[in-house]
């Protein structure tokens, strides 16, 4: 995490205090089944601009429902650019409210998840449990 925050934000010091109100309600509603209670956060991060874009395209996948790294990278109009697209996704900031864990490989395995595979199956099965009807993964 202090990684991240290092490569997206600068020299930065973690300091404890309560998180906004908006972030703690959107993710207690998720993590309680509404699985689109994050899509309306604004996310203000750095990153190049590829990243970004990337990173936008993720919030689009909707939960319930996953998508390839090359199915990604197509939708973005670079279908070429899969592994790029796995670099950016790995280096996604925001975890959970940049769905990054909805990118699975060509295969339909589980791929790479900073924290740990076992929680990226999770946040799937949670999402494919409570989904919009017509969602499927």
């Amino acid at each position: 995490m202090h990684r991240l925050l290092r490569a997206h934000y600068g020299a930065c010091e973690l300091k404890e205090s309560a998180a906004p109100a908006s972030l703690t309600q959107a993710l207690g509603a998720y993590f309680d089944g509404d699985t689109d209670a994050l899509a309306d956060l604004p996310v203000a991060t750095g990153g190049t601009p590829f990243q970004r874009e990337v990173w936008k395209a993720l919030r689009a996948i909707p939960a319930g429902t996953t998508m390839t790294y090359g199915q990604l990278a197509a939708s973005l109009g670079r279908p070429g650019a899969s592994r790029a697209v796995g670099a950016a996704n790995g280096a996604n900031p925001i975890a959970i409210v940049v769905p990054c864990h909805r990118v699975i490989g060509a295969n339909g395995t589980l791929t790479g998840y900073a924290s740990g595979l076992s929680h990226k199956q999770w946040l799937l099965d949670h999402e494919a449990r409570f989904a919009p009807i017509g969602a499927g993964v």
